[in-house]
């Protein structure tokens, strides 16, 4: 993908450009936050009444198995710009099974902020997570560059607060496989840095079901 992965797009242009086409620019991470809208208009409905919480409220709803989201840029020495999307989860009910994941994905990656380059977003077939490193794959559904359409792809997020590492499966090949070949949760090591100030991940350990007997 990109002129620091690979050797090879150093010295083929159209390699470059294949690696470059593979990113895409998305919307931040659709991540559901909680307002407090509802608890403001209870109060507003019953006047003088304080909100007194009730059972169900105390009741926490069961965490998830496990889930990946964020967006933030890659750190690099050159013009580009290369940004990676995640909401990614997998459901308490799923926790046995990282292929039920659901959610979605997308990345960018142009030869400069605002620049020529490729995009393409997908939706998550498999998660899991250890501690705060994620491996997830993904079909894309949509992108600009056609070859790639209907392939899987994987990403690696090792989540460490101040700088978090991205992987990626093409990052040996140069360029997203255009196929389903790839192994659902098979990703490449963290290699990228993600550009301090840009965004951050955020990983929610899976709670591996070990056997008990």
């Amino acid at each position: 993908m990109s002129r620091t992965t690979s050797p090879r797009h150093r010295n083929h242009p159209r390699a470059i450009a294949v690696g470059a086409a593979l990113l895409l620019t998305a919307g931040a991470a659709g991540v559901a936050v909680a307002s407090g809208d509802d608890a403001a208009r209870s109060g507003a409905a019953h006047p003088g009444t304080a909100h007194s919480a009730s059972p169900t409220d105390a009741q926490a709803k069961p965490r998830e198995a496990a889930a990946l989201t964020g967006k933030a840029k890659m750190y690099r020495k050159t013009t580009e710009d290369v940004t990676f999307t995640f909401d990614a989860h997998l459901a308490a009910k799923n926790n046995g099974d990282p292929t039920k994941a659901t959610g979605t994905f997308s990345f960018v990656h142009l030869d400069k902020p605002g620049g020529e380059g490729g995009w393409a977003k997908g939706r998550i077939d498999c998660l899991m997570t250890g501690g705060k490193v994620a491996t997830a794959t993904g079909i894309i559904t949509d992108t600009n560059l056609k070859q790639i359409k209907g392939g899987r792809v994987g990403f690696t997020v090792h989540d460490q607060g101040e700088q978090d590492r991205v992987g990626y499966s093409w990052a040996a090949t140069g360029a997203p496989d255009n196929t389903k070949k790839l192994t659902k949760c098979t990703s490449s090591a963290p290699h990228e840095k993600v550009k301090k100030g840009t965004g951050d991940f955020d990983v929610v350990p899976w709670k591996v079901p070990y056997p008990t007997n």
